[in-house]
């Protein structure tokens, strides 16, 4: 029977927790790359300028690089990816209450499936682009509480995720998302990194 181990980052006090101490190891780096007390102090102690830590790392662009990951316009993405397609992320929705973290663990019992977008489920309400509600099904992010900062894409060892252009969003005018949901095994390193808990991984069938 596996046994649960257990982290806990001396800097910010997240808990880990993982039954395979190597994927715990793993996610152990990768957290304390991205901590975020962690980075603080470190710029605290080379007297950095605060403001040069909130630009997006060379990385997320160079990944964004990719020809399959570049961001169409709107107007296209939401017309020529698939016949699954229902959602669409422009329109003239004002709905622009402000949403905190974490994402709501129980959405699916509380929340609707509203249409697909390239096979991915949306939750709402929404009324774009003002508020878009919650993606995905195993990989599930609140995009009106996700503030793009990447740490998930930079996080993730399979490669879920790939940046989408959401314009007129107040909390960001790009979200991460699942385009690769299927291939998520289960490490929960997005969860654990995500700055404002926008992110709920779930097992399959849960």
């Amino acid at each position: 029977m596996s046994t649960v181990v257990e982290y806990v980052c001396p800097d910010c006090g997240t808990l880990l927790m993982h039954d395979n101490p190597i994927t715990l190891e793993s996610m152990k780096d990768v957290h304390s790359q991205l901590c975020a007390v962690k980075r603080q102090r470190s710029i605290a102690a080379l007297s950095v300028k605060p403001t040069a830590t909130q630009r997006p790392s060379v990385n997320y662009v160079q990944k964004a690089a990719d020809p399959a990951m570049v961001p169409k316009s709107i107007s296209q993405t939401a017309t020529t990816l698939d016949a699954n397609t229902t959602i669409s992320l422009s329109g003239t929705g004002t709905n622009y209450s402000k949403a905190e973290g974490p994402i709501d663990a129980d959405f699916k019992s509380k929340r609707q499936t509203v249409g697909t977008f390239k096979g991915i489920k949306v939750w709402g309400p929404i009324d774009p682009p003002g508020q878009l509600g919650i993606w995905g099904t195993q990989v599930t992010v609140d995009y009106d509480i996700c503030i793009a900062d990447g740490a998930c894409i930079e996080a993730c060892p399979v490669n879920v995720y790939e940046w989408l252009d959401t314009p007129g969003h107040p909390a960001s005018e790009k979200k991460t998302f699942m385009a690769r949901e299927k291939d998520c095994i289960f490490c929960m390193a997005c969860e654990n990194v995500c700055p404002p808990q926008a992110i709920k991984i779930f097992q399959k069938g849960a």
